[in-house]
């Protein structure tokens, strides 16, 4: 091997390698054609693996503990890994991958001489699963990277199209900017005293969807449920100025509520609490990026931009109207935008970093995560189909290794169905199934009501 250049590790990357956080993100593009390999290699070969300074570079560690990137050759025969025979216990192609990220999410260590990322190739099932640790990126820089890789399946000549989602910045009246400045203020100081309770001593109460310390090593299962884009944008429009986050959030509280009601053994105070936790992306531009753009923009391009929001949802019994827990969750989520939270807590762990170093920053993470519930997150795809290697993309999935909380919900869209990957510890929710099928049906009826409202 050859070894040019060392680059210190951003703290973000130093807190992905401490053991309690340690963290992969891991995609999944799966296709109705048969793999040819030949081509999948020589595209991976021909992308930018080979210049990106995180993707081709080992991770180091010096006698003083000091940890680096290191430049090296990349041989991709260590890289891409096949699995020529089927999964065992698979019901079907998608089955089959969900196995096997569900197998990755738990503790599959990487080898040292080499960058660390791999593609699996499941050529019984005709889909390809990408693993890259969270140290070398946060999720927007990954995909963005391996879309690079993907051309229009209508022009295989073409990159696909950036559909850039840029937030607004509002404007108004002196009056209206003071009252937004207020709301700033007092909502930001209420969620940053929430956001440091839950660090040190604040915990949920047990319910049968509860993870704690060291959940995070125990087996998984990986289910998938589907929304499409279009009865999300029903739902959406029912109530003014709601998004798509909005009923992703209305959805996970209604979806809940139905499933502790399926699953619980004893009945539940109304309104008990259950906190997820959001990873939100501080980008301006929300989505994935074009590639290029990433890597030249330093402060907000390639790496770990990204803050948590602690988002808390309640348990109610089945209520005569579905649209009751949207708009619940648009009040919260509304509040929640008008503070500055997710750029504290980004802040706030770069500074524990700074003084205390990556250990102690990691063990404050992994408090927040023991004393939650659930975590989400949600990535803006791609609209349009895309191709890979040549291979039509029917869909992609991503999660990412398993947390101490025995739920973890990462949602893609893909040319018009939104993919969400439910990760559960399987010795505590044992039908997630189940907990999909709430989640789905939580959709359906809500859409049902919105056009029920709309019709009267």
């Amino acid at each position: 091997m050859i070894y040019e250049l060392e680059e210190p590790l951003t703290p973000a990357g130093r807190l992905f390698i401490q053991p309690e956080t340690n963290i992969s993100v891991i995609c999944c593009l799966g296709t109705h054609e048969p793999l040819r390999i030949d081509d999948i290699k020589s595209v991976i070969a021909d992308s930018m693996l080979a210049k990106h300074p995180r993707l081709s570079s080992i991770l180091v560690v010096d006698k003083d503990g000091h940890e680096y990137w290191r430049k090296t050759e990349i041989d991709m025969d260590r890289h891409i890994i096949f699995h020529n025979d089927p999964i065992e216990g698979a019901k079907d192609d998608e089955d089959a991958a969900n196995i096997l990220m569900a197998d990755l999410a738990v503790s599959v260590p990487y080898e040292t001489d080499k960058p660390m990322w791999e593609v699996h190739l499941l050529t019984s099932h005709k889909c390809a699963v990408i693993r890259a640790h969270h140290a070398l990126g946060d999720g927007i820089s990954l995909l963005s990277f391996f879309l690079a890789m993907c051309r229009k399946a209508e022009d295989p000549e073409k990159m696909p199209t950036m559909n850039p989602v840029v937030v607004p910045r509002s404007k108004g009246s002196i009056g209206g900017i003071l009252w937004r400045l207020l709301k700033l203020v007092w909502f930001t100081l209420v969620f940053v005293v929430d956001f440091v309770a839950r660090v040190l001593w604040v915990r949920d109460e047990m319910t049968v969807v509860s993870g704690g310390a060291g959940v995070e090593l125990w087996p998984r299962k990986l289910v998938t449920a589907r929304f499409l884009i279009d009865d999300m944008k029903i739902v959406k429009k029912c109530i003014p100025n709601t998004t798509i986050n909005d009923v992703l959030f209305g959805i996970i509280s209604y979806g809940l509520s139905k499933y502790i009601d399926k699953r619980s053994s004893k009945s539940l105070r109304e309104g008990l609490r259950m906190t997820g936790v959001a990873m939100v992306n501080l980008r301006t531009q929300q989505g994935y990026h074009d590639l290029e753009e990433l890597m030249r923009n330093p402060t907000t391009g390639w790496g770990n931009k990204f803050g948590m929001l602690v988002l808390p949802t309640y348990y109610h019994r089945s209520v005569s109207d579905p649209l009751e827990y949207l708009r619940r969750a648009k009040s919260m989520i509304d509040q929640k935008k008008s503070s500055l939270e997710s750029l504290f807590s980004y802040k706030f762990g770069y500074l524990i970093m700074s003084i205390l170093g990556a250990k102690y920053a990691s063990l404050l993470n992994y408090r927040i995560l023991c004393n939650t519930t659930f975590t989400i997150s949600n990535v803006v795809g791609p609209k349009e189909k895309l191709a890979f290697a040549g291979h039509p993309v029917d869909y992609i999935k991503t999660t990412s290794s398993s947390l101490p909380h025995a739920i973890t919900m990462h949602m893609m869209s893909y040319a018009g169905t939104a993919y969400m990957q439910i990760l559960v510890a399987k010795d505590l929710v044992h039908d997630p199934e189940v907990l999909a099928k709430c989640l789905e049906d939580a959709l359906f009826e809500m859409k049902e009501a919105a056009l029920r409202s709309k019709e009267s």
